[in-house]
């Protein structure tokens, strides 16, 4: 059962002030669910966890680890900001921060100290604004795997994509579908100088939808300009006839279709005009294809008739006579006589135009179509309807450029579109493909039976996985995101017959997050882990096995400073790389080495009965030459034994052991025993009783022993 409507919108809050956050939580807390993030990092790392889940990100800009600007980057490079709108937050009011803010996807700009009011309204109206983009993503997903009149919808809703960034209503493709049909029957029952057969004028009203896609390439800036163009902007808006035509010219199948050829003439020659004066090949009469003529009647009235941001919607009658007077350009007099003939039904068809309508008006078309062809069978009339039902969902899978794919078990038979099968060297029907040896060519014998299982576990009513696997493909191997919905029976019990889906390349992306981790959670000098992210494994480890007895040794360089002075700050980093490696080298296989900052390390270990011949080798491993410089470390030792397993205690003590070795001389290691507890720490210089600094030096351990 859905229970969407029942879910809460969440909002993500990425800041570094904690204060912030609450500010922004307790005024949005009461109507939405807050998600938050301290940092750019932890903010990317939330939306490729959580990214479907979330309505809204509030991003401020000036972080630590990385920037707002650093989040808005990695959110454009994998597309989450086409879904996901965000509203910068910042103090910072400069036009160059919001300027840039904006070219990276920013939909508002909030500024500090936070107004309730304006927050919760600017809120609410993004908010508002993504949801219906949202819902045809959400619309478009259902009808892939329902296979229910996909040709249609999915042009109509690339289309309106296009007219969403136009600023024109949504309802601009549905009206020019309708009056191209409108048109095209009159014409049809007033001449026969055109073949306009009921399935021609099918693929005409279906890719007339199309007539702007070119649009798409157009400068938001221009297509929604309120004010005259100038005629360099003139010139860039008509270049969408051409832009649209070229992007069906070079899909790399389906050329031959006639959906294609259709919505290839009417994508270019919309704009022509009867005298000749059009563009953009100046196209004479019936030089011009009579379906771009159509599309071009039906898009001057409704554009006449529409709220544009340049002008308010004229009323039909003074739409009819602009364009029998010839104020809009010349149109073929045949066609506009059907045009002033059919007034009052193109009035009255647009004033109540629904799907639903269109759809009835579509099945009346079909049984009409029968029985005006008596001849032919109903099943041979059904094979027609499939054939280009199957036409339009081929042209519109061709598009995405995904590997879409069916199977069946009995047969056992997987059907691929004619594009995925292209991409995977593949015939589009393939026999038992568990068995096919190019079939298993293309993936380890575990992702294709995990993928089996994964799609056996589900239920009726829980039919959709999402399942990440690796395909070899041209000698790459890449990782591909497969969603699937499985097919099960209408048996008492149901029974899993099948499955449809989609397979997406999600390489790049993985990738990236993968380098967003690693630098995340990395030294990016040494390689190493860095102190916070040793800190998580560490506490994550004693949580796991709090019983277990741990050591954590802190240790740096000594006279470390005498390398840079002397040799430079190049040959410093070279220094403790070389160390790094001889203790990446010299622990074992479940110890945590991390650099601590600038020359200081720690090591975190698991030890049965006596952990020193562990700290004895390190600590003789990492001592040695390096060129001409000396290594030598002291290092400090604080096992969970004596100090307790809180991670703070643990690091102070072996910081305090470590400054008792400095004190006492350098090159040595030592435990941490309760005499040292008042001493001053090497790296954070704190004391349980204010009074470290007092404290005469320890005795020194010269063998190292405690």
């Amino acid at each position: 059962m859905r229970t969407e409507h029942h879910r809460r919108e969440k909002i993500l809050i990425i800041d570094d002030s904690e204060l912030n956050r609450a500010i922004l939580a307790d005024m949005l807390g009461e109507e939405y669910d807050i998600v938050e993030a301290e940092n750019g990092l932890e903010g990317v790392a939330t939306l490729q966890r959580m990214g479907p889940e979330i309505s809204l990100v509030l991003l401020d800009i000036v972080m630590p680890e990385m920037d707002g600007f650093g989040v808005l980057s990695t959110m454009n490079q994998n597309r989450w900001i086409d879904d996901i709108p965000v509203i910068m937050i910042s103090a910072e009011s400069g036009s160059s921060h919001i300027e840039r803010a904006y070219e990276l996807g920013v939909t508002d700009f909030i500024t500090r100290p936070f107004d309730a009011l304006i927050v919760h309204r600017r809120v609410v109206n993004t908010i508002l604004l993504y949801a219906k983009q949202k819902k045809l993503v959400g619309m478009v997903a259902d009808q892939i795997y329902e296979k229910e009149r996909q040709g249609n919808l999915m042009i109509d809703i690339l289309s309106h994509i296009v007219e969403f960034r136009n600023g024109e209503s949504g309802l601009h493709v549905l009206h020019v579908r309708t009056l191209t049909e409108l048109l095209l029957r009159r014409l049809a029952q007033k001449t026969d100088r055109y073949d306009l057969s009921p399935e021609n004028i099918s693929i005409i009203t279906t890719a007339s939808a199309l007539h702007d896609i070119g649009k798409i390439a157009i400068d938001e800036h221009i297509l929604n300009k309120p004010g005259k163009l100038t005629n360099e902007e003139f010139a860039t808006m008509k270049t969408h006839t051409t832009v649209g035509a070229d992007m069906l010219k070079n899909l790399p199948i389906h050329q031959h279709d006639p959906l294609v050829s259709v919505a290839y003439e009417i994508c270019r020659w919309h704009h022509e005009r009867y005298d000749g004066r059009g563009y953009p090949d100046g196209l004479l009469g019936d030089e011009i294809p009579i379906s771009a003529q159509v599309v071009a009647l039906a898009d001057v009235y409704d554009a006449l008739t529409s709220q544009r941001v340049y002008k308010p919607p004229l009323p039909h009658e003074d739409a009819i006579q602009m364009i029998a007077d010839g104020q809009c350009g010349t149109f073929n007099p045949l066609l506009l006589e059907c045009f002033q003939e059919s007034s009052e039904q193109i009035q009255a068809s647009l004033s109540g135009d629904t799907q639903a309508q269109r759809d009835r008006r579509e099945m009346r078309n079909i049984v009409q179509e029968i029985h005006r062809h008596e001849e032919l069978t109903a099943s041979e009339r059904t094979l027609q309807l499939l054939e280009h039902e199957r036409m339009k969902y081929s042209f519109f899978a061709a598009m995405t450029r995904e590997i879409q794919f069916e199977y069946t078990m009995s047969p056992s038979m997987v059907t691929l579109s004619a594009w995925g099968a292209e991409k995977l060297g593949l015939g589009e029907t393939i026999m038992d493909p568990f068995h096919n040896k190019s079939v298993l060519a293309l993936a380890d014998p575990k992702w294709i039976h995990g993928l089996s299982d994964t799609l056996h576990s589900t239920c009726p009513d829980q039919p959709v996985i999402t399942y990440d696997c690796q395909l070899h493909l041209d000698g790459e191997t890449r990782w591909y995101r497969i969603v699937a919905r499985a097919t099960w029976s209408s048996d008492e019990p149901a029974r899993y017959t099948g499955a449809i889906g989609k397979a997406i390349d999600i390489h790049d992306s993985r990738m990236k997050l993968h380098a967003l981790e690693q630098m995340a959670s990395h030294d990016t000098l040494t390689g190493l882990l860095n102190h916070a992210y040793a800190k998580k494994r560490i506490l994550e480890r004693i949580e796991n096995r709090p019983a277990a007895n741990f050591a954590l040794a802190i240790f740096d360089l000594d006279h470390f400073k005498s390398a840079n002075d002397t040799y430079g700050h190049s040959f410093g980093d070279r220094v403790l790389s070389h160390v790094a490696e001889k203790l990446r080298l010299s622990i074992r296989g479940g110890d945590i080495a991390a650099r601590a900052g600038g020359d200081e390390f720690l090591i975190f270990l698991e030890y049965k009965t006596d952990i020193e011949p562990v700290i004895i080798r390190i600590f003789e491993s990492l001592c040695g030459k390096y060129e001409d410089f000396t290594i030598s470390v002291s290092m400090g030792i604080a096992r969970t034994a004596v100090v307790g397993c809180n991670y703070d205690t643990l690091f102070h003590a072996a910081d305090q052991a470590l400054y008792t070795v400095k004190r006492g001389g350098r090159g040595q290691y030592r435990f941490y025993d309760e005499t040292m507890k008042k001493m001053l720490s090497a790296i954070s210089p704190i004391d349980s009783d204010g009074q470290g600094g007092d404290t005469p030096p320890a005795d020194k351990k010269g063998d190292g022993q405690t």
